[in-house]
């Protein structure tokens, strides 16, 4: 079976009506900040992370799909990508996720390549 890139994984554990906002969100090989917004929209789910120190102050968007576990308990989210592949992704633009569907394309595609199953999705 095949998940969208911009849906959390069934296996993440998400609630619908959860607030992630505050979340610490960790990658394969440590932490990254925590999370300033998140969207539970279908189809355009994402979290977006404020990196605080560790990019200088950069927010970064992840879909969704690079979730992989979802703690209430101690507030954190774990995230299938290493620091680096996270700190090499297209810069966030805080208007155009909301407004370009090619700027959402463009990230779908970068976190999406690095799933077996091609841009965008993943197994």
């Amino acid at each position: 079976m095949t998940e969208n890139i911009w849906s959390y994984p069934s296996s993440a554990g998400h609630s619908p009506n959860a607030d992630l906002t505050g979340y610490k969100v960790e990658a394969t090989d440590g932490q990254i900040g925590k999370v300033d917004k998140h969207s539970n929209d279908v189809g355009s789910q994402y979290i977006v992370v404020d990196t605080g120190m560790w990019i200088f102050g950069k927010e970064v968007l992840l879909p969704a799909g690079t979730i992989t576990g979802i703690d209430s308990e101690t507030k954190t989210i774990q995230v299938a990508r290493t620091k680096e592949q996270i700190k090499d992704a297209p810069e966030f633009d805080k208007h155009k996720h909301l407004t370009d569907p090619a700027y959402h394309d463009q990230i779908g595609t970068y976190y999406g390549a690095h799933y077996p199953g091609g841009p965008g999705r993943m197994f």
